[in-house]
């Protein structure tokens, strides 16, 4: 993992088109953006556009590509959203239906892909203010909860906000909160802190997607909005097909980290 980290984007795309990479991207090409993907047929683009823009924390558009195109263009030219992320997962009708590690042979002419941001991005500048990152420090993929905080209805699309969880202390929730902050673009501040309970959570050690990590004594859990969002949605709202990258394993864009921050 630690010969990833120094890694630019394009050498680790390049090893991830070559499947060298297959599973979590959290912590590689350390300032480079990442982003969370969805890939759906032209006749629902414009809705899910209009759930983005209604839905900011969970689902914060960094690029749309033209229909057809599965260049993003915004975010690193020339790069290929088809077999440049480490896994994918198909949903066709609401139902998780295959798990891959590349889509060139499911593209079609009417796809239109959109680029989320990913709460990755602001690990970076977590960790050089001193706060630890537990999934990265257990090798673990960040956990993450479905919560009983509705999204914004567009179209077909809604369903639960998907949140991801970091544990620290309390003293740290505050910088992290002031860190975060700075990062609109990818989720922002935290959404929630300490009891789970609150927001539709019942056990924090079963996350609905990733791994359980370690909460330790003094510690308390602290929720960002998630990317993994729109898998939620697409299980309630069934969409004919909806592919989005499998949880964890991210887009790494050329774009750096810094061009996102607002102060």
């Amino acid at each position: 993992m630690e010969a990833y980290c120094s890694m630019k984007a394009q050498e680790v795309r390049k090893l991830i088109r070559e499947q060298v990479i297959t599973g979590q991207t959290s912590g590689m090409a350390t300032g480079f953006t990442q982003a969370n993907l969805v890939i759906l047929k032209q006749e629902h683009a414009l809705d899910f556009l209009l759930f983005c823009q209604r839905n900011p924390k969970s689902c914060p558009l960094l690029d749309v590509t033209e229909p057809g195109s599965y260049r993003p263009a915004k975010l690193a030219e020339g790069a290929d959203i088809r077999s440049e992320l480490p896994s994918y997962r198909i949903y066709r009708d609401g139902v998780l239906a295959e798990e891959v590690n590349d889509i060139t042979d499911y593209w079609e002419d009417d796809m239109v892909g959109f680029l989320i941001g990913c709460s990755f991005t602001f690990e970076a500048p977590l960790l050089a203010g001193g706060i630890p990152i537990r999934h990265i420090e257990e090798n673990r993929n960040v956990p993450m909860y479905k919560t009983n905080i509705a999204c914004t209805k567009s179209g077909i699309f809604e369903g639960p906000t998907v949140v991801s969880m970091r544990p620290m202390k309390a003293q740290d929730a505050i910088r992290a909160i002031q860190i975060t902050t700075r990062f609109p673009d990818v989720h922002g501040a935290p959404i929630h802190l300490g009891d789970p309970s609150l927001i539709g959570i019942d056990d924090v050690s079963a996350p609905d997607f990733g791994d359980a990590v370690t909460i330790n004594e003094g510690e308390i859990p602290v929720f960002w909005a998630c990317g993994v969002t729109p898998q939620a949605v697409a299980m309630q709202s069934k969409p004919s097909i909806m592919i989005t990258h499998s949880p964890g394993c991210m887009f790494i864009s050329d774009r750096k980290d810094s061009e996102l921050s607002v102060l």
